[in-house]
């Protein structure tokens, strides 16, 4: 047994660099821009109702993606959007920093492909002198090959229209119903208010 083992471990475990290229799956950013039809339906439809267009499919709703550049952009287009309101919609900026459930990271154009979670921190928009900060509570951050960066934030507020003295009182309340909390969802909910304020007093102290 132990023969047959080296003698496995012994064989080139990819013939050559070319068949290897060949097996690779491509990444998501080497898609087409524009979305494909799906021709199969549309035949199968005129085949069986040829008097009647074919009902409108989500390809037909999608707008192509833009492409990817074959060269750096000197800028990064930022949507930044809540599901109430859009806060930034195709806005062009030098940099955007986001508080990353890995820490902060900072988004310049032509960064990765990335798809980050988000935690209760200060987002910061970084367009020439002008910086604009946010605090957002948590939600996700979608960083496309073509430097455009989409984040999805549950809320989000400008730092200027905290007031301190309600966060230090949000802070105390929960702290206290962390300390008397008897069951796991009390624990739970005065933890999550305790980050929350938490991470707004940091980002209006700090």
């Amino acid at each position: 047994m132990l023969r047959q083992a080296t003698r496995l471990l012994a064989r080139p475990a990819i013939a050559s660099s070319s068949s290897f290229a060949a097996r690779a799956r491509p990444f998501s950013t080497d898609l087409p821009a524009a979305p494909a039809e799906d021709s199969t339906f549309i035949d199968a439809w005129k085949k069986i109702i040829p008097n009647i267009d074919p009902p409108a499919t989500p390809l037909t709703f999608m707008q192509p993606r833009p492409p990817t550049p074959s060269s750096i952009p000197s800028k990064l287009t930022v949507n930044f959007v809540l599901p109430y309101a859009s806060e930034l919609s195709a806005k062009e900026v030098d940099m955007v920093i986001i508080p990353a459930t890995t820490g902060q990271m900072g988004v310049l154009p032509g960064h990765v492909a990335t798809i980050a979670e988000l935690k209760p921190g200060v987002m910061s928009v970084h367009e020439g002198n002008d910086v604009a900060k946010y605090f957002i509570s948590s939600g996700f951050a979608v960083i496309h090959a073509n430097s455009f960066a989409d984040i999805i934030a549950i809320e989000a507020v400008p730092i200027d229209q905290i007031d301190p003295s309600l966060v230090q009182k949000g802070l105390a309340d929960f702290t206290q119903k962390l300390s008397s909390a008897s069951t796991d969802l009390e624990k739970a909910e005065a933890q999550i208010g305790v980050d929350v304020h938490s991470a707004l007093n940091s980002a209006l102290t700090g």
